[in-house]
């Protein structure tokens, strides 16, 4: 696969699939959706919490 279109695909991917589903939620979010849709979720909420984390530490280390 090309640069370019694994870089599309993880950026276009996560974009359609949080604009489908919303705010990340953990109950029951996916229950009964197809592997792939289990674990593009999985990938997005991992995202979300890393954006998260990051941004926390940012603050933290600005407050200093």
């Amino acid at each position: 696969m090309s640069r370019f279109k694994q870089w599309w695909h993880q950026t276009f991917d996560d974009w359609a699939f949080r604009s489908m589903i919303g705010p990340a939620q953990t109950k029951g979010a996916v229950h009964g959706a197809d592997q792939s849709s289990r674990e593009q979720w999985k990938r997005d909420l991992a995202n979300r919490k890393r954006y998260t984390r990051e941004q926390r530490e940012r603050r933290r280390l600005d407050n200093r």
